[in-house]
């Protein structure tokens, strides 16, 4: 499977892990400590050296406590010159931009992005949809509700007797708003959420009934990487304490038919989501 996107396309014959970088003061587990492109760059270098194989770049944090949203001049002032950097260090890496304004994403793919990542599935711009079809951008759709000040939260986190399927019911209609609107399907890779607008329990079912996401058609990215819910089986106080709870739910994602996996900590995911799938495709001796 091949998921096309504005400069190429990335074979998922394997699994991929997309680097986060937040050129944000406020996100929840590393904001503010990016403060220079400099600091970006030598950053990206990390992430790319550890086995990242896309580069996602946010400028708006969606933090579950006090995320104050970003007007489109402030968050394109933070992503376009990282953008340009690391085009310019890494030009055969494909660039992610993390954002649900179609003026930045417009910008970011002009400056040399691949893909937009939209946590709110198109729904909060309604020119975002338009703007990744001209530019033949790679697209995910993330599902939420609400919008970046409360989607993090437990707010809108209110569903039927099947949480899963009111989710993939939401973002199978995500996916055909984007194609009637123009943007392909090869295009179109689908994120279940974990964390936003979902509870624990929620966010658990979601990894355990992953084929339900996979049976979409588009490829699935799970984004679990220092999540609430991990540090509320793990006692984790801190992010950063999250990391090995992020892998062992990365390495069930990928057996249930996650093949893309948006993370802090690149090398970690890296080396267990290889063996994982030394595993899987080992056939008898």
């Amino acid at each position: 499977m091949l998921w096309h996107h504005a400069t190429g396309a990335l074979a998922l014959d394997r699994p991929r892990i997309v680097g986060i970088v937040n050129v944000t003061p406020d996100s929840f587990s590393d904001g503010g400590r990016l403060r220079t492109v400099d600091d970006v760059r030598r950053h990206v270098e990390r992430l790319v050296a550890d086995g990242a194989d896309v580069i996602d770049i946010g400028g708006e944090s969606t933090r579950p406590q006090g995320a104050t949203p970003v007007d489109p001049e402030e968050e394109l002032r933070r992503v376009i010159p990282a953008i340009g950097a690391i085009v310019a260090d890494f030009p055969e890496i494909p660039i992610s931009v993390d954002t649900v304004k179609a003026r930045v994403a417009g910008h970011a793919l002009a400056a040399g992005a691949s893909i937009v990542n939209d946590v709110s599935a198109f729904r909060l711009d309604a020119e975002m949809a338009a703007a990744c079809a001209r530019a033949k951008a790679g697209v995910v759709l993330m599902h939420s509700r609400g919008d970046t000040a409360d989607m993090a939260t437990f707010v809108h986190a209110h569903y039927g007797s099947d949480a899963v399927g009111d989710v993939v019911a939401e973002l199978g209609a995500a996916v055909q708003c984007a194609v009637d609107a123009g943007v392909e399907r090869q295009r179109i890779v689908v994120d279940p959420g974990i964390g936003f607008s979902k509870r624990g329990a929620h966010s658990l079912a979601m990894l355990a009934q992953m084929s339900r996401f996979t049976a979409l058609g588009n490829p699935v990215l799970v984004g679990v990487s220092r999540k609430r819910f991990i540090g509320e089986i793990t006692k984790g106080a801190s992010p950063s304490d999250r990391d090995a709870g992020t892998v062992g739910a990365n390495v069930v994602a990928l057996e249930r038919g996650a093949r893309l996996f948006r993370v802090h900590d690149v090398r970690a995911s890296r080396d267990a989501l290889d063996v994982a799938w030394a595993i899987m495709q080992s056939g008898t001796v």
